[in-house]
């Protein structure tokens, strides 16, 4: 290890930049400890995503308000998140990671918590739609992009897999305890819980989470020590710039298509209207939150997998199959619903689990393969895509079903839509390097 020394003034001596060695080098590096830290957060952060599919229901009986009109609340509340995504990761690299993400949790938990007083369905809409959208879509994957990003060169795969689970690992933590909380003893104590669990992973956050490896002296996981860059300032502007320059690329079209159908195949459509549908077959509501439990259980498998195979494979070609055998599962889901759950409905579970987000791994790595160091946030304008399309879906969905009486519409157009995406991905082609900002991957 290198010595170092200090100058008759004082001062350390002078050096290269961004060529100073660790100051250590631990047994564990610490990127694990940061991705520890980070999965944690995630699973608190998840409690929200775990409760508007048991919304659904209980206001409709307690306020009239129509299924559309819930569902509208959650669209404003997915959209926000995901156009809240690429603004977010500007700022994690204007004001560090520690503060946004710290920031956003507190927000999280205060909408949930105003809506224990709400009697109009704009309040839900404020408080649910817009506080909770706001700050979840800071706690957004691009969190998980940025984390494994700064800490880690080597594993970037399995990593961004292990953290794209922990919001599966959340599901499975909070939506069985939520919906007993809401069959029980109503929706309020449920909202309750979701703001408690948001505020107690403050103090992990801001604790033990650092913004940089750098800020205590290590290289990242697998690569060279580098010097922390300095603060970007003009979060926003940097994200609309990084923007524009990526809709000049067909790659950036492609991702954001896909991405749009994964979310309403997924968010817009499961997690939100899974459990009134099978609501509306006879099954009971804590029979169908269990179900989406195991769904999170298979989805933690499924997405860690997907993230050690997108080391190893084409990333395209991996979201050509992901989507492919999701359409195909969702066209069969309405001849499964039924009372009682049965072994196809629960081989459906398994099957949907391990697909669930597995399409994050490799949409992240092609975002790094085709955009470098800009890939967060352009990352972040692809999720943004995601959250619009599983919006969409949210509220189609409720209208569908205040239409028609059945959201079999609705799987059917869903299934059709990710055997378009399969074709998107196959045609993503190798990035060309001049398209690769200066130090990109």
């Amino acid at each position: 290890m290198a010595q170092t020394t200090e100058s008759p003034a004082g001062h350390a001596p002078d050096r290269p930049p961004g060529r100073t060695p660790p100051v250590r080098t631990p047994r564990v590096h610490r990127a694990w400890f940061v991705a520890a830290v980070t999965f944690v957060t995630i699973i608190g952060a998840a409690a929200f995503a775990s409760l508007p599919g048991l919304l659904i229901e209980p206001l409709h009986g307690e306020f009239d308000w129509s299924r559309g009109t819930i569902g509208f609340a959650v669209s404003v509340n997915l959209a926000l998140y995901g156009l809240t995504a690429p603004f977010a990761a500007a700022l994690m690299d204007r004001f560090g990671i520690r503060r946004v993400v710290a920031v956003a949790l507190t927000v999280i938990a205060a909408g949930s918590v105003l809506t224990v007083w709400m009697t109009a369905a704009w309040q839900l809409v404020l408080y649910w739609g817009v506080l909770v959208g706001l700050g979840s879509g800071s706690m957004a994957l691009a969190f998980a992009a940025t984390v494994t990003n700064r800490w880690f060169v080597g594993r970037r795969g399995l990593v961004t897999g292990i953290l794209t689970a922990a919001g599966a690992s959340g599901q499975l933590v909070f939506l069985p305890l939520l919906s007993w909380l809401v069959e029980h003893h109503g929706w309020r104590p449920a909202a309750v819980t979701v703001s408690l669990a948001a505020l107690a992973v403050v103090p992990f956050v801001w604790l033990l989470l650092r913004d940089h490896p750098a800020d205590v002296g290590l290289a990242p996981y697998g690569g060279a020590y580098a010097e922390k860059p300095a603060p970007v300032t003009g979060a926003a502007r940097r994200a609309v710039t990084v923007l524009l320059k990526a809709a000049r690329t067909g790659p950036f079209w492609l991702l954001a298509g896909t991405f749009a159908i994964c979310g309403a195949s997924t968010n817009g459509l499961v997690k939100t209207h899974f459990v009134p549908a099978a609501h509306d077959h006879g099954m009971p509501a804590t029979a169908a939150a269990g179900l989406l439990a195991v769904i999170g259980v298979f989805d933690v498998v499924g997405t860690i997998a997907s993230g050690w195979f997108t080391d190893r494979f084409a990333a395209r070609r991996l979201l050509a199959v992901y989507y492919a055998l999701r359409g195909i599962s969702l066209l069969f889901l309405p001849m499964l619903l039924a009372p009682a759950v049965h072994p196809p409905m629960l081989f459906f579970i398994v099957f949907y689990g391990l697909d669930w987000v597995a399409t994050v791994p490799p949409t992240i790595a092609l975002c790094r393969e085709h955009y470098g160091e800009d890939s967060a946030i352009v990352f972040g304008w692809v999720l943004a895509s995601h959250q619009v399309g599983a919006a969409a879906v949210a509220f189609a969905g409720g209208v569908a079903r205040d239409l028609f009486g059945s959201y079999d519409v609705v799987w059917y157009a869903s299934g059709a839509l990710c055997a378009a995406a399969a074709l998107m991905a196959l045609v993503i082609r190798r990035p060309r390097t001049d398209l690769l900002s200066p130090g990109g991957a």
